[in-house]
């Protein structure tokens, strides 16, 4: 392995490059969240009001925003993020500085933000394939919660704070270590863009 490689790729697994993409991931949800819980107000106060993003019949915030399913708990789905997110902001700025969580209190964190996750994934598949209409600032929430998962499923293969028995976490470890799981993300956001531009094509921006 070359020098420059080499020196890649401990950066990449250096908790300032994993922490750092976690905080701004993070900080990008928080920022959608609080846009979408703004416009979700607002459009409680008029339901007829046209959002700045509301481009076309397929870019369109006021469409998915006023579906069932961006209420499904009885309130705006973007008030979970206004919850959320600054959780892992704080343990992504603790752990930037130094302090290490403990292993149950990361694990508990992996549950949770993988339930999240599968939540955001279940509003993308409702918006691609239901609503008929995509929300930019919901497709932001998308990558960056992913980005999150990732960074946060990485350190906590690498540090052993899943539980797994042995035969699973020696392989998973092998497998981060690899850099396998940076290729797993990319061509998954790479799929979701192809799948988004091949289902709508040039109604993105007509």
């Amino acid at each position: 392995m070359s020098a420059p490689l080499g020196a890649l790729r401990r950066l990449r697994h250096a908790n300032a490059w994993i922490f750092g993409t976690m905080l701004f991931s993070a900080c990008l949800s928080l920022i959608a969240s609080l846009v979408l819980s703004i416009d979700a107000v607002r459009l409680a106060e008029n339901p007829r009001l046209a959002l700045s993003c509301n481009i076309n019949t397929v870019i369109n915030c006021g469409t998915v925003a006023l579906s069932w399913q961006a209420q499904l708990f009885g309130f705006p789905n973007a008030f979970l993020g206004l919850m959320a997110e600054p959780v892992v902001i704080t343990i992504a700025v603790a752990s930037l500085g130094g302090t290490r969580f403990p292993r149950w209190f990361m694990c508990a964190a992996q549950v949770v933000y993988t339930l999240g996750v599968i939540f955001a994934y279940w509003l993308f598949y409702q918006s691609f394939f239901n609503i008929g209409a995509l929300c930019p600032w919901c497709l932001l929430i998308t990558v960056s919660t992913t980005l999150v998962f990732a960074t946060l499923t990485h350190v906590n293969i690498r540090d052993d704070n899943l539980y797994l028995p042995r035969r699973v976490q020696a392989p998973l470890a092998r497998w981060i270590a690899a850099d396998l799981d940076v290729i797993v993300v990319t061509i998954w956001l790479l799929a979701l863009i192809l799948a988004v531009v091949t289902r709508y094509g040039d109604r993105l921006v007509s």
